[in-house]
């Protein structure tokens, strides 16, 4: 009879054990639907960039640098953005603008250096 109990109590424990896992989510709809974000980081490597399809107007634009040499991501249009990153895996950080649109760019260093990042 003992051990009835304790098959017992053992198999209660692990029922709910496993429903510790299945609780009432509180979150809305939105928070646990949301797509994934566009890729908002522009690689240089090789003295050339790779940039995202596009990004948000206004999303945070992440430049990671992998060449040795330092680089820039200047707009041409001036005022839009203007990052110089360190070289060797160095990191910076712009807005992107706020208006939908192309924006050309260069390097401030290398003038050759061209790329295009566009805002949707």
């Amino acid at each position: 009879m003992k051990s009835a109990k304790a098959v017992g109590a053992l198999t209660l424990v692990a029922i709910l054990s496993g429903m510790a896992g299945c609780g009432v989510d509180s979150r809305t709809p939105s928070e646990t639907a949301r797509p994934a974000a566009p890729a908002t980081a522009i690689t240089i490597r090789d003295f050339s960039y790779q940039t995202p399809t596009a990004v948000s107007s206004g999303a945070t634009v992440t430049v990671a640098n992998m060449d040795t040499d330092a680089h820039s991501v200047t707009a041409d249009e001036g005022s839009a953005f203007d990052v110089n990153v360190t070289g060797s895996g160095g990191t910076a950080t712009f807005t992107a603008p706020s208006k939908p649109g192309s924006y050309p760019f260069h390097c401030f260093f290398h003038p050759d250096m061209r790329g295009t990042l566009t805002v949707e």
